[in-house]
């Protein structure tokens, strides 16, 4: 950590853990209220695609999240905040099938997708319709977990769309990490049961409708109270709730971070990648092959740190944003 800590001279804070709880009531929730604007824009096969912004009136810059599977843009509300206090607006849109965006099957609670191509599309309507006319700048990409795939897949796309990408704890593998053959012949096979089920689409082994988590048993931040305030949104919008992935999902995820691999040495644009050293969501060894092979790009570890690097505690937490902003805001591009 202190590498992180010596790497941004100009030290800047964000919201303290320790006065979280009371600052979202005083603070975040009035700022989300008066100041974030939420809407909808039509997506690919009229699905409808919830989005949030707020303009900073002296902007430094201009940063679009893409947030990760399950997520809902609500959950970024102290992000969004801590940015905006920093001189930046911030733009997010939840993806298809999660958050408060419309989904494409009967139960709610499915991770679904068609293929991640809908997902880039849906990222370029966002970006044409809502981001660009709100613009001053050329806008920053900051991605987290899945939508780091989505994000990546965007930008070898539209490679003109974004200045530079943070990516966030990125999805480029995912574990358990099991051999190509094994993974398709388990794809394969639950593919072919559902099938003869006569069913479009069914949660792969082992997954189920959303679950609270207790704390304890969660694998995703040692930040007790940031962990309870977005399991906090979930329950106030029980309509952002998601559970496992289908084998569909599933199946696409896997086209997708192997298009990831086999491209990665053709992303056009400067990025920097911030692993979490103790993540046990994605796959850190697949990750970091793919960083190994991109130009431009800045492999950046963060020790002892769980998946959720932007919800982490602020031993991770704070170090992390500065780094963030370090790079967006530094003239070269190493």
């Amino acid at each position: 950590m202190d590498n992180l800590q010596n790497d941004y001279t100009n030290i800047i804070s964000f919201t303290s853990e320790k006065e979280l709880a009371e600052i979202y009531q005083t603070k975040i929730q009035p700022f989300w209220l008066q100041q974030v604007v939420q809407g909808t824009f039509e997506g690919v096969e009229e699905v409808s695609i919830a989005y949030a912004y707020v303009l900073h009136p002296k902007s430094v810059g201009e940063l679009v999240i893409s947030s990760g599977r399950i997520e809902t843009l609500l959950k970024y509300k102290e992000l969004i905040y801590d940015l905006y206090q920093q001189g930046y607006s911030v733009f997010i849109h939840d993806h298809r099938g999660q958050g408060l965006s419309g989904r494409m099957t009967e139960n709610l609670h499915m991770g679904y997708v068609k293929s991640f191509d809908d997902y880039v599309t849906d990222f370029k309507l966002f970006m044409q319709q809502i981001v660009q006319p709100n613009c001053q700048h050329k806008a920053n990409l900051l991605c987290h977990s899945m939508g780091g795939t989505i994000g990546f897949l965007t930008i070898l796309k539209y490679p003109d769309l974004f200045n530079k990408v943070i990516f966030s704890a990125p999805m480029f593998g995912i574990l358990p990490a099991l051999p190509n053959w094994l993974a398709k012949f388990l794809l394969n096979t639950h593919s072919k049961i559902t099938k003869g089920l006569n069913k479009q689409y069914d949660y792969f082994w082992g997954q189920s409708d959303y679950e609270n988590t207790a704390f304890a048993q969660n694998n995703l931040t040692h930040n007790q109270v940031r962990y309870q305030l977005f399991r906090d949104e979930y329950e106030r919008a029980v309509e952002t709730k998601l559970g496992g992935v289908t084998g569909h999902w599933l199946q696409a995820a896997v086209e997708a971070m192997d298009k990831i691999k086999l491209q990665a040495c053709e992303f056009p644009i400067p990025a920097l990648v911030l692993q979490a050293g103790g993540d046990t969501v994605v796959d850190n060894k697949r990750q970091s092959q793919v960083v190994a092979l991109m130009p431009n790009t800045e492999l950046f570890v963060v020790e002892g740190a769980k998946h959720e690097l932007l919800e982490e505690s602020d031993e991770y937490r704070t170090p992390v944003l500065q780094k963030i902003l370090s790079f967006i805001s530094s003239e070269n591009n190493s």
